[in-house]
């Protein structure tokens, strides 16, 4: 009875041993196995086995990271002193690497991204950072993805979120666009005006090559007031209109 019990917990134990080495991998993990310290390989998804003991596996997510980056301060080209931060969305897309290349690739990635941020914004000017976004969140989308290569980190994207302005450049873009503002509505009124005594130069020219034209849209207007709801209008008669109807002097 003793040996067939302690049989039984032999192969318990044995059992247990063997099953400890079952793990389950979702479909967007892999696990980074190592062999007494040794990389072997990269598996899952799914269920995989490992040496009890033996092997030690380490998870890594392959989805999308979004990672905020704190505000930086940054000095311009032209010596304005701004605010910036930005986020960046970036993927593990060879797991040993981020595990065996660079000892926290979150944190080196998030580090190497504020320093990129100070380095490239510090070369431009103030109106190419507040006009160029696109090319900015480019450019600093290739010099990461390059960079974080090494580490098996793919960066999808780079997005500057917000530019913090000093208050007075701020009072000072303001008034600009205000100015701005009023330059183009004079030009539009100035223009305005321009082809109104353009039209009108044309009309007297027609006026004086045909005076009957004249007559003929002072008849127009009275058309026109006729139908207005007053009871009594007043107007003026030419006399060069009514000039026909007067009697000749002999």
């Amino acid at each position: 009875m003793f040996g067939l019990g302690s049989a039984g917990i032999i192969v318990f134990v044995v059992g247990a041993f063997i099953l400890s080495g079952l793990r389950i991998l979702n479909e967007y993990e892999r696990g980074v196995v190592f062999r007494l310290g040794r990389l072997i390989a990269t598996k899952g998804p799914g269920l995989i086995y490992l040496i009890p003991m033996v092997d030690k596996m380490m998870r890594i997510s392959l989805r999308v990271v979004t990672m905020d980056v704190p505000p930086q301060d940054v000095i311009t080209r032209d010596n304005v002193s701004v605010k910036v931060n930005a986020v960046v969305y970036f993927k593990v897309f060879e797991p040993g690497k981020a595990i065996v290349g660079v000892e926290d690739y979150f944190y080196a990635t998030s580090q190497l991204a504020q320093t990129t941020l100070r380095s490239i914004l510090g070369e431009m000017d103030l109106d190419d950072l507040l006009s160029r976004r696109e090319k900015i969140n480019l450019q600093l989308q290739e010099i990461l993805d390059k960079r974080t290569d090494a580490w098996g980190i793919k960066i999808s994207s780079v997005e500057v979120k917000h530019i913090d302005l000093p208050k007075e450049m701020q009072r000072a873009m303001a008034k600009q666009a205000e100015a701005e503002r009023e330059k183009r509505a004079k030009i539009i009124s100035a223009d305005a005006e321009f082809q109104a005594s353009t039209k009108l130069s044309e009309a007297a020219e027609v006026i004086a090559r045909h005076p009957i034209a004249l007559q003929l849209r002072y008849l127009q207007t009275l058309a026109e007031m006729s139908t207005e709801k007053s009871s009594t209008i007043a107007f003026p008669i030419p006399i060069d209109i009514i000039s026909h109807f007067l009697p000749k002097k002999s």
